[in-house]
């Protein structure tokens, strides 16, 4: 596999490079879990790399690239395992589309998926105050004027999803809550009765209300001049609620765009192993600090017994 620079302990391994290329060098049937933000094909600007499929010219060129993605993902998962992206629909707009709407980003992506021999397993919203987002995007559905002026054309916020799809088969090695299910930022509650059906009712809601959208690694630090307009770490708490549902203590997770590590930043702290790829170097080297503090910090738990994680 072709990589610009790469870091390998034995909690984690990071790679700077293309992520197809990059996971064409992972074994079959090896990773237990996958999650990640997809670029949003020509929506945002990531780097000016041939390879950033953020780069593509227009949606159909976006969607010929990721298919390679999907391929490898597919040939990478442990059976009866899963993958999850979070997304959301994508504005469509005037000047670039012809037309003002939305269009089905989630749903495209989940019949690709689809189509290389995924299920589609699960689909939950997660929750966004929308005068947050007409603030920030101006869009012309979302304005408070136009309620007055022609309100055909309003329309409600843009929630995010996370999307998960599961590999056909059976599961080799089950996900077991022995002990009742609890959230991993509440280990010090009961795991018994009440408390663990009250977590697992709020996991398994179909839209998650209690999000914090403020919660992500620290970005300033990645951002270099030439970037346009977008770097928006996944949440943590995102990131930590699924990692609860989907993965056991030892688990290997995967990012292909690992952006500054979030999803490894987590997957660590929570006694998981990480496999990370990230394109841009800026990007990169963050991520490398950000996996490297989090494996400092589990190891810290481990050894005052800050938490009943195991590791492998």
């Amino acid at each position: 596999m072709k990589v610009l620079d790469q870091v390998i302990t034995n909690k984690f391994s990071a790679y700077n490079g293309d992520c197809v290329e990059v996971i064409r060098g992972i074994p079959d049937n090896s990773i237990h879990y996958t999650i990640f933000s997809p670029p949003f094909a020509s929506l945002y600007t990531y780097s000016n790399s041939d390879r950033d499929m953020g780069n593509s010219k227009g949606d159909d060129d976006f969607y010929i690239h990721f298919k390679f993605l999907v391929q490898e993902l597919f040939r990478v998962t442990i059976p009866g395992r899963l993958v999850s992206f979070h997304c959301m629909d994508i504005p469509a707009m005037k000047e670039r589309d012809g037309y003002i709407g939305l269009k089905d980003f989630p749903g495209d992506l989940i019949r690709m998926f689809q189509e290389y021999g995924f299920i589609y397993h699960s689909r939950v919203a997660i929750w966004k105050d929308p005068l947050i987002e007409a603030t920030r995007t101006k869009a012309l559905g979302l304005m408070h004027k136009q309620i007055e002026k022609d309100s055909a054309m309003c329309r409600q916020g843009l929630p995010d999803y996370l999307i998960t799809m599961r590999k056909p088969g059976d599961n080799p090695e089950p996900i077991e809550h022995e002990e009742g299910f609890t959230s991993y930022a509440g280990l010090d509650e009961p795991k018994h009765g009440t408390y663990s059906h009250q977590v697992w009712r709020r996991y398994a809601s179909p839209v998650w209300m209690d999000i914090n959208q403020s919660n992500t690694l620290q970005k300033e630090l990645a951002r270099e001049d030439e970037d346009e307009r977008h770097i928006c770490p996944l949440q943590l708490d995102v990131i930590e609620r699924a990692l609860q549902l989907w993965t056991n203590p030892g688990d290997i997770a995967l990012s292909p765009f690992m952006g500054i590590g979030s999803e490894g930043y987590k997957a660590l702290e929570m006694g998981r192993r990480f496999v990370g790829i990230e394109l841009k170097g800026s990007y990169y080297d963050v991520a490398v600090n950000n996996l490297k503090s989090a494996s400092i910090r589990q190891e810290q738990q481990s050894l005052f017994g800050g938490d009943a994680l195991c590791n492998h």
